[in-house]
């Protein structure tokens, strides 16, 4: 699991554009452990997002670390331009990157931690080799491209078998949600294994306001990742 327990790191894509600096500001006095930036290029997904100059201009707000995560065609191009962002982390995915280690390896040369996302269709075979290159494999609960979607459940199962792969390794790999995750589907992420959590629209709807609902979510995922936890299913509970 992460070193300090559960991450609970926010999307900013429910966030409004005209007012980015101050989304980040509020985020960051909720308590969030860093933020995520959805970068969609219109091609791989099907939505246009945010590029490298609008990560800068809202990296003076934060007091947290920023992750990019690149649902691009050919992202290597891209990697020097979110990294001069002040984004710490990039994360690409494996399905639009043609020499995955490679990409892996330059973004670590880049002087900031690596990522590999995974679509729900795409087994966890394909980060086997490249687990040295890598500091986060990102298990995507949802079909990328859009907020607001349904948690998949049969993900669990590719979650669970991350986890024990990253356990083998001995790798200090930490093990990232992105889709559909609440305040119920984060306890499922969390007993399956995932210990950092991506969340939008939910807590961007919380009626009790970000803070509260980070630490809501908070909450849930430690109780469930913890070795006493009773494994509960929404689904009939």
């Amino acid at each position: 699991m992460a070193q300090h327990g559960p991450l609970i790191v926010p999307s900013v894509l429910p966030a409004d554009a005209a007012r980015l600096g101050v989304e980040v500001e509020e985020l960051c006095a909720a308590g969030v452990d860093r933020i995520q930036w959805d970068v969609m290029d219109g091609v791989f997904v099907p939505n246009l997002t945010f590029g490298p100059d609008v990560i800068a201009a809202a990296r003076r707000h934060s007091t947290v670390g920023f992750e990019a995560h690149l649902m691009v065609v050919a992202p290597d191009e891209l990697l020097g331009r979110y990294v001069d962002a002040g984004c710490e982390l990039v994360i690409v995915h494996a399905e639009a990157t043609t020499h995955l280690h490679r990409t892996l390896h330059r973004i670590r040369e880049l002087g900031v931690r690596s990522g590999v996302a995974l679509n729900p269709a795409t087994p966890v075979s394909i980060v086997e080799n490249v687990l040295d290159e890598t500091d986060l494999v990102l298990a995507m609960t949802v079909n990328p491209g859009f907020g607001g979607q349904s948690y998949i459940p049969a993900v669990e199962a590719k979650i669970g078998q991350l986890r024990a792969m990253v356990e083998e390794s001995g790798l200090p790999i930490e093990i990232e949600v992105d889709g559909g995750i609440t305040d119920v589907t984060i306890g499922r992420a969390a007993a399956a294994g995932a210990d950092v959590f991506i969340s939008g629209s939910w807590l961007y709807s919380y009626p009790g306001g970000k803070a509260a609902g980070v630490q809501l979510l908070r909450e849930r995922a430690r109780v469930a990742a913890s070795p006493s936890a009773v494994a509960v299913d929404d689904r009939v509970a």
